[in-house]
């Protein structure tokens, strides 16, 4: 999966309905996400200096589409037509977005991005897994890291179940292994996690490892769903990597 030049100036949010209203909304978030996706810094997620630029955050819009969620399902009345989830999907202007993060003395993150290798041991009772490119069990985590990627625009890369076996690499292997010795393994950096279901708070405890320009990088918190915990990692990994500041 990469992120192409076209892709990191676009974004996309839940909304209800095609009105006006919802749709300034979600320009306002689609801003911001494209302003930390171009750059790399996550530290612009939440910044106050972005409010005067979301209430008038069509300026920067270039073009936008929907998509629906319920495509196929059949509108029942009025009520239900207002209140169909819609994909909104925003593309902005790219000078204009450059101008913006250069106003907020960011610079946009436009060299080649380092393709990652995501390696992730996910354990819940006795179930312990490594995140595949290509089991079922795999399924629904995969998706959440590729979103992840995608929200942040990073390329990244999964093993393959038929790798894993080949290098003989086991969950709780991965928790030992070096990040330095699994890269190149399909990906240019490696990003090793390791989640743990916790039943007494309902949440995954999440633990990832990182070596960037010979350095190590750690990052350690709970997280509701795994969903949540593979933003954050990758939301981490992207001002690292950019050089645009190091994560809060």
């Amino acid at each position: 999966m990469a992120a192409t030049a076209d892709d990191l100036y676009r974004a996309q949010t839940t909304v209800t309905g095609q009105g006006e209203a919802n749709r300034i909304i979600g320009f306002a978030a689609c801003l911001e996400d494209v302003l930390i996706k171009v750059s790399g810094a996550l530290k612009l997620a939440g910044d106050p200096r972005l409010a005067q630029y979301k209430s008038r955050a069509g300026d920067f819009v270039h073009a936008h589409r929907y998509h629906d969620q319920m495509s196929g399902t059949p509108t029942r009345d009025e009520q239900g037509t207002r209140d169909r989830p819609y994909d909104l999907i925003v593309d902005f202007d790219e000078r204009k977005i450059d101008d913006l993060l250069g106003a907020l003395g960011v610079k946009p993150w436009l060299s080649h991005r380092p393709v990652l290798g995501v390696f992730v041991a996910m354990e819940q009772g006795t179930t312990k897994y490594i995140v595949t490119s290509d089991a079922d069990r795999s399924l629904a985590p995969r998706e959440a890291l590729l979103a992840a990627a995608a929200k942040r625009g990073l390329p990244i890369v999964l093993p393959g179940e038929a790798a894993l076996a080949k290098s003989g690499i086991s969950a709780a292997d991965l928790a030992k292994a070096a990040p330095a010795t699994l890269a190149g393994q399909g990906g240019e950096v490696a990003l090793v996690g390791r989640m743990v279901w916790d039943d007494r708070k309902l949440g995954w405890i999440t633990l990832w490892r990182m070596t960037w320009q010979g350095q190590p990088r750690r990052g350690q918190f709970r997280s509701v769903t795994f969903d949540d915990a593979f933003r954050r990692a990758i939301g981490a990994a992207a001002p690292i990597l950019s050089g645009n500041g190091g994560p809060p």
